[in-house]
């Protein structure tokens, strides 16, 4: 209810009270400080003695740029020739590969050390399930050239998908059976 009469003391007269303010006299600005050239003309001067001196050539300091010798190489070149060599060494030679290569593994023959493919972990991890004794983490981390720590947390978290079906408990149990059409 008050804003509703608030609206309406505000709305009152609105077109009368803008007419006035309109026609009301504006104030006169003050006057600008006097100069003795045009605000044109002396733009133009200060501009033209700021900018000659910046494109004039100054001859002593091309002479010393002219000295600068500036000598660069890559960082891989110069890498000794070894270097490569010893990635190229740390490669081991595949332990066990799916026959037909289902994963996209064709033409892989080695991997890096301390990497493994799927097909590796999968039977490292299984081998060590079903054996814990004879395939420990250190024997798993020798064979598959791994660090210890890290064989040692593949074997606690990476847990491979196991598929079981559970029998139902009795015949009398309902079953959803396939349509045949």
């Amino acid at each position: 209810m008050g804003a509703r009469v608030v609206r309406m003391m505000r709305n009152f007269n609105l077109e009368n009270r803008v007419f006035r303010e309109i026609s009301r006299e504006k104030p006169q600005p003050a006057p600008r400080h006097a100069t003795e050239a045009p605000a044109a003309a002396a733009s133009s001067e200060a501009a033209g003695t700021i900018v000659d001196p910046v494109n004039q050539k100054n001859d002593p300091l091309l002479a010393l740029l002219k000295s600068v010798y500036v000598e660069s190489k890559d960082p891989a070149a110069q890498e000794p020739k070894g270097v490569t060599q010893v990635k190229e060494a740390e490669r081991r030679p595949l332990r066990f590969s799916l026959p037909g290569d289902p994963y996209g593994l064709v033409g892989l023959t080695d991997v890096p050390k301390g990497k493994l493919t799927i097909a590796e972990a999968l039977k490292a991890v299984s081998s060590h399930q079903r054996q814990p004794q004879t395939w420990t983490p250190e024997k798993v981390a020798q064979e598959y050239s791994l660090e210890l720590k890290d064989t040692k947390d593949l074997l606690e978290f990476f847990i491979p998908f196991q598929v079981q079906i559970i029998p139902p408990k009795t015949d009398n149990t309902k079953q959803i059976k396939a349509s045949s059409d």
